[in-house]
């Protein structure tokens, strides 16, 4: 059960009353005192354009759903009160703005964050467990955050975590709304919001290509060897690590298309479309899988960071887990 106000949520989230009663149509709202409990369930507003009942689908529980009449007035209230079109209406079916998607989004920050006050509360008592929030950039060096939790649900068996992946906007966006408690980043953190470890290792730079491709007999790959290549890469790569390393080369370098995920961009090497510019050990180049990695040249390495909020409140088993971290990182 999730525990808050209705002056929470305008608070929290800057919005007006019909933002507000549109939600409260969609939550179950019980009145007790002066404090309103309100469960929560996730709505989802699916843009898939298919039949009308596939595209507003709510997954609820003990949630009261009004009326599709009552429910279409709120849905113009709130496109008038925002000033925005939120809805493509169509015959039978409906679909979101790019509005409609951002607010979607917003709701379901908020959605979360209710969420993560309740099970905040509920473990303050709890000094042996209780729920921790990760979000993480993508890095093979995860596994020394894995490993330091795994020792530590030796003595704190209660501890449940839950992960997030994203690249530094994504995860410090999540951060800065509280809606995780860290984030590990790929680049340097902005210290006047954020305290931070340094993982042991800093990551390697290479190319990830066809194992048939000339590149691939280099044991090395220098800027001017990828000069005029289709190239993949992640745009936080592209713009900060990459650009530094190859100075004034980097015009001379062709961005087919960019990737937060390395995975999918191996995808398209894999068909030869082009190179992909990513972190040693994150795709398979194992004998027999097609594909090679190879360094840059100059050597290239970024550090990965573990970053919280300054003046952050942790709950018992949070700040726990951060003091084991401090131990096992600085110990390294």
């Amino acid at each position: 059960m999730i525990f808050c106000s209705i002056g929470f949520l305008r608070q929290y989230g800057k919005v007006n009353d019909t933002f507000i009663q549109f939600f409260c149509n969609l939550f179950r709202v019980a009145a007790g005192n002066m404090i309103m409990q309100i469960r929560v369930r996730l709505f989802e507003f699916s843009d898939c354009g298919g039949e009308a009942s596939d595209l507003v689908r709510f997954r609820q529980t003990e949630v009261n759903i009004p009326s599709q009449p009552t429910l279409s007035k709120q849905l113009k209230a709130l496109e008038d009160e925002l000033g925005k079109k939120l809805f493509t209406r169509h015959s039978f079916s409906i679909q979101l703005t790019e509005e409609g998607v951002l607010l979607r989004k917003r709701a379901e920050d908020l959605i979360k964050m209710a969420d993560k006050i309740t099970t905040e509360f509920l473990a303050l008592d709890d000094v042996l467990g209780g729920d921790v929030y990760f979000g993480l950039a993508e890095s093979y060096q995860i596994r020394h955050l894995a490993s330091a939790i795994k020792q530590f649900k030796n003595t704190f068996s209660d501890l449940r975590y839950h992960i997030t992946s994203g690249d530094t906007e994504q995860v410090t966006e999540k951060l800065d709304k509280g809606v995780i408690d860290f984030a590990v980043l790929a680049e340097e953190p902005n210290t006047t919001k954020y305290h931070f470890l340094t993982f042991p290792e800093a990551v390697l730079w290479g190319v990830v290509m066809k194992a048939d491709c000339p590149l691939a007999d280099k044991q090395a790959v220098c800027a001017d060897d990828l000069a005029g290549l289709p190239l993949f890469c992640s745009e936080q790569g592209w713009n900060h690590d990459i650009s530094k390393w190859c100075g004034s080369k980097i015009d001379k370098l062709h961005l087919e298309g960019s990737f937060r995920l390395s995975y999918n961009g191996s995808l398209f090497v894999k068909e030869g479309l082009g190179y992909l510019l990513t972190f040693q050990h994150l795709i398979d180049t194992s004998p027999g899988n097609g594909l090679v990695f190879r360094p840059l040249a100059p050597a290239l390495k970024t550090k990965i960071y573990l970053i919280w909020k300054k003046y952050q409140i942790f709950t018992p088993v949070a700040q726990r887990l951060l003091e084991y971290l401090k131990d096992k990182f600085e110990a390294v």
